[in-house]
């Protein structure tokens, strides 16, 4: 598998019960927006704590502290996360690059850690700890609002730390800190128009930026009214924005693990509002959001590893899903709430993440109401259309496929329309690069978040479709605003799913379908049908794989771990494949993956003597 990639998250970047409203065609549905002056200071809940704690859902935490055995577990485990912290030297305006989001978090983290143990034990070494950690990161010059996530995380963070401890911290502190939340977290956002990008965007920085200035909002609410509701005012209008994305289906455009942070940020965001008005004003229920869950368990293949879709990390943590289980408490349902990786050894669960001090209020109010099991064959459409199969529970084939479409120019996005993964018996056969490190190519001047069709962040193999596991025509790149969109899908035992890929070649090729078929227990096809023209020179059938690779005829055979695949070509057994090493990749600058290599098969035009033509490939296992 590829090395285990760790990065910094950075830039983008159930059907209503009646508290989501809808707009125009044109806008997604409105969350209920009553926030004014007025309704802050009348609904507002009086006194600390209200951020995700308040005296109903401390209430149930004390009583799980008592009787069970996850919750004890987890808090066992947020003790020795606090115990750690206290003796780690004071935070420092550390800037990495354009960021300070690495302090932002670690400070989000051990407030998270020291607030909660504080909250349930009252030790005074702690809330002395708190207290000099609050006014350390209160003494920076900013929170550095160029990168406007770090600010939203700082701010979230002593947000926290000011409700957890209640009164307790001293007067000067609080009023430091205060003076902070407002100087250095919410009015930078009101600078020109107030209007900042992110706060109506459609990625994560909405879901962040907009929760962090939530909690700061609801921290400074006595000192600055007026600034409290216009803030959570902005926020409620404009979290739509980003919320919307997660449909029809529960797909998140930007992968797996920007789900975890998008979503993170959300659940706490709806929790804060629960806590301190008694509503969250419709985010919960927002359309597709609950579904999201779905997507989240289905991205995590038998591997370990995600389906790395999008700048997605590579493999999951060992630990339990503390977004997931928030859905968990909202459903019931059993599949969302992972208890045997909540009761790991605390002491082996290491650095736990940064908002799990708050995870741990709603995972004592999980209330268990059955389990619906994820579904074997799965599509979700929307801005970046995914496909899963898999055997189901307990399959001893461990069969697992994702393939999708999309285009570049969608949030994280790559030239990866058409491509798939696939593993069997705990074997990943057919990868995805993944994402590599936001900053060790900044750091160089390189260009990576421009979109345009020759802009540099598609020279590199983790963002082109040479790095990926689809079609390529005439050796150029895809169509970067090309949307390969879902347009067929069949469940049942041999389930199937066509993309159509023509926008993704432009005018290279008339049309373009590719249909993934489960037609087997332990195998899959891969049939591409095509319409060529003029243009079209050659077309090359590309899969990435790790495995060592052996020519025979009529395809190759993969082996690795023991195991073996057959790849054949059905259409074309006269055909013999190319094996094309990226060990070292092409750039200093790629991702280096040990042992990756690109199996081609070339089919020059003249093959289509009509033109039009069938490619059919079948991976399967012994």
């Amino acid at each position: 598998m590829p090395k285990l990639l760790v990065f910094t998250f950075a830039f983008c970047i159930l059907l209503s019960n009646g508290s989501v409203h809808g707009q125009d065609h044109d806008a997604p549905p409105k969350l209920e927006n009553p926030i004014t002056t007025a309704y802050l200071k009348k609904h507002l809940r009086k006194s600390s704590p209200r951020l995700v704690l308040n005296p109903s859902t401390e209430k149930v935490l004390k009583r799980k502290l008592k009787s069970d055995p996850v919750v004890q577990n987890m808090y066992q485990a947020v003790k020795l996360n606090a115990n750690e912290i206290t003796g780690q030297p004071l935070l420092e305006r550390n800037v990495v690059g354009r960021r300070l989001l690495g302090t932002s978090r670690e400070f989000l983290r051990r407030m998270n850690m020291l607030g909660l143990v504080y909250r349930i034990e009252k030790s005074p070494e702690l809330l002395e700890r708190i207290n000099n950690e609050v006014l350390a990161v209160c003494s920076f010059t900013d929170w550095n609002p160029s990168h406007y996530l770090d600010v939203a995380e700082m701010a979230m963070g002593v947000a926290i730390a000011l409700d957890w401890t209640a009164s307790d911290l001293p007067v000067a502190t609080r009023e430091t800190a205060l003076q902070a939340l407002i100087e250095k977290g919410i009015m930078p956002s009101w600078s020109g128009e107030g209007r900042p990008g992110w706060s109506y965007g459609t990625n994560n920085w909405n879901q962040v930026c907009n929760g962090g200035m939530i909690a700061a909002s609801i921290a400074i609410a006595e000192v600055n009214p007026e600034l409290a509701a216009k803030t959570i005012h902005r926020a409620l209008d404009g979290l739509p924005h980003s919320l919307v994305e997660y449909g029809p289906d529960g797909v998140y455009p930007e992968g797996s693990t920007y789900w975890s942070y998008g979503t993170s940020f959300s659940v706490i965001t709806i929790a804060m509002l629960e806590s301190a008005f008694g509503t969250d004003f419709g985010m919960g229920e927002y359309p597709s959001f609950q579904e999201s869950a779905v997507f989240r368990v289905l991205c995590n293949a038998p591997t370990g590893w995600y389906y790395n879709f999008a700048d997605c990390g590579d493999k999951r943590s060992e630990n339990g899903d503390i977004t997931l289980a928030w859905f968990a408490k909202k459903t019931g349902n059993k599949l969302y709430f992972e208890k045997d990786r909540f009761l790991r050894n605390p002491a082996d669960m290491g650095k736990l993440g940064r908002l799990s001090g708050a995870g741990l209020v709603w995972l004592a109010q999980y209330k268990e109401q059955g389990e619906q099991l994820a579904p074997t064959a799965w599509k979700g459409e929307g801005a970046n259309p995914i496909v899963i199969f898999n055997g189901g529970q307990d399959d001893p084939n461990q069969y697992y496929f994702g393939g999708k479409g999309g285009r570049g120019t969608v949030n994280h996005g790559n030239m990866d329309g058409g491509s798939f993964i696939f593993e069997l018996d705990g074997i990943r056969w057919a990868i995805d690069p993944g994402n590599q490190s936001y900053h060790a190519l900044e750091q160089t001047g390189f260009n990576l978040w421009g979109r345009c069709q020759d802009c540099e962040r598609w020279t590199l193999l983790t963002k082109n479709n040479y790095g990926h596991s689809t079609i390529t025509v005439n050796g150029a790149l895809h169509q970067v605003d090309g949307l390969v969109n879902l347009v067929d899908f069949q469940t049942g035992d041999s389930p199937e799913a066509t993309f159509d890929m023509t926008p993704a070649f432009g005018a290279l090729m008339d049309k373009a379908t590719r249909k993934f078929k489960k037609d087997g227990k332990r195998s899959l096809v891969i049939e591409d049908q095509l319409e060529i023209n003029d243009s079209t020179q050659m077309i090359t059938w590309q899969m990435l794989t790790q495995a060592e690779v052996e020519l025979v005829k009529g395809g190759v055979i993969l082996k690795q771990e023991g195991k073996q695949v057959e790849l054949s070509n059905l259409t074309h057994p006269e055909l013999t494949a190319s094996v094309i090493s990226l060990d070292p990749a092409p750039l200093e600058l790629d991702r280096q993956i040990d042992h990756l290599k690109r199996i081609e098969f070339r089919y020059p035009a003249y093959l289509f003597k009509d033109g039009t033509g069938t490619i059919q490939i079948r991976l399967s296992g012994e």
